[in-house]
């Protein structure tokens, strides 16, 4: 297999040309372990700059609010204090020539009382996802959420929009909305989770409307061509989402109904588990979306090198987001570029504060002097 596909430009997201198609995937690393959750430049302007040579970079996803939190360090994008943290971020990834984009984030459900000051996390129902949830106060099982009012709605839709306002003021080069993996956006479209008889449960249509009242709220303030939105279809088992007769057909829905916005792209991940017998699934997300949808799509989960090419010299995708691979190889494109073995991650460091597994991933040398940007 060769590496042309992986490494050649892209230029099909409007006035945000990119060097290459290797995309760093959105991972939560918890360092934003401060009063404020307030992304540092020490810690997170080092570690996306380390990786700028990526054709873009998603962030970790950020709350929108403060009522969006689920997870312990986690940066927001909603007070003062944190678009200016991310303004350090966004000028040390554009020194590099590199892109980036902010993940807009509410996990919905998938939170505690700890983070709330007491009160219930929301959903779209009271349907407790039984999952387990690392709160300020330790590890504890997920409770019965409160079911969103409409107004709860109508002040998380403002939430995005600021959220996307704050991410202008940070020089970001677009923002993702994270519509997956069972938190809010994912709550609301699936039956297990959505249980709500008004306009925003029921059919395929109503579940989908909260996604897409917040796509348009954001494109009041951002350019269509710089939002990203992420999708997972087959998510099954995991914080509580299970699938159903109506799980593919809901995202068939979505996906054909965008090619009616002119986005960044989409971002669909393949199946995080064996699907294989579960009816409802589609297996090869990639290969049943892409006829789908006309515009740029970027897939992610399990990729490496050779199947990353691969999937896109099949023209099953156009884009290929990495994830644990960039957690230990902050150089990913060099090494690909230079046929160098990947380093392994140290999942003990995932999610703990300070530098340790997190800006101390060695780059090869002195071969990346040698390496220069196609931009």
């Amino acid at each position: 297999m060769t590496k042309e596909y992986l490494l050649q430009n892209f230029n099909n997201i409007k006035d945000l040309p990119l060097a290459n198609r290797v995309v760093m995937a959105p991972m939560t690393r918890s360092r934003a372990n401060n009063e404020g959750n307030v992304p540092t430049n020490d810690l997170h302007g080092l570690y996306y700059e380390q990786r700028a040579s990526a054709g873009l970079i998603i962030t970790e996803g950020s709350q929108v609010s403060k009522q969006a939190v689920g997870y312990i360090n986690t940066p927001g994008i909603y007070s003062k204090e944190q678009v200016e943290g991310w303004k350090k971020v966004t000028e040390r990834v554009h020194k590099k020539h590199g892109k980036i984009f902010i993940q807009l984030w509410h996990v919905g459900r998938i939170s505690h009382p700890d983070f709330h000051d007491g009160n219930l996390p929301l959903a779209p129902s009271a349907i407790n996802a039984h999952a387990k949830v690392f709160t300020p106060n330790g590890e504890k099982n997920t409770v019965t959420p409160k079911a969103m009012t409409k107004e709860d709605i109508q002040q998380t839709i403002e939430d995005f929009k600021n959220a996307a306002l704050n991410a202008v003021e940070a020089n970001f080069d677009g923002v993702e909305i994270h519509s997956s993996n069972g938190y809010l956006f994912h709550q609301f479209f699936n039956k297990t989770s959505n249980n709500r008889t008004d306009a925003y449960g029921g059919s395929i249509e109503n579940r989908a409307r909260f996604f897409f009242e917040v796509l348009d709220a954001i494109k009041e303030v951002l350019a269509e061509k710089k939002i990203g939105v992420r999708f997972n279809p087959s998510l099954h088992g995991i914080f509580g989402m299970e699938m159903d007769e109506e799980t593919i057909p809901t995202f068939e829905y979505i996906v054909k109904k965008l090619n009616d916005y002119n986005l960044a792209y989409i971002h669909l991940s393949e199946p995080f588990n064996d699907v294989s017998d579960i009816s409802y699934a589609v297996e090869h997300i990639a290969e049943h979306f892409r006829p789908l949808y006309h515009g740029t799509l970027m897939i992610n989960a399990g990729f490496d090198e050779a199947s990353g090419d691969a999937v896109l010299e099949e023209g099953n995708a156009d884009l290929v987001a990495f994830g644990k691979l960039y957690i230990s190889n902050p150089d990913l494109v060099e090494r690909f570029t230079l046929n160098k073995a990947m380093a392994e991650w140290d999942e003990d460091t995932f999610y703990v504060p300070g530098p340790k597994g997190y800006i101390d991933y060695p780059r090869i040398t002195p071969e990346l002097n040698n390496i220069k940007s196609n931009i």
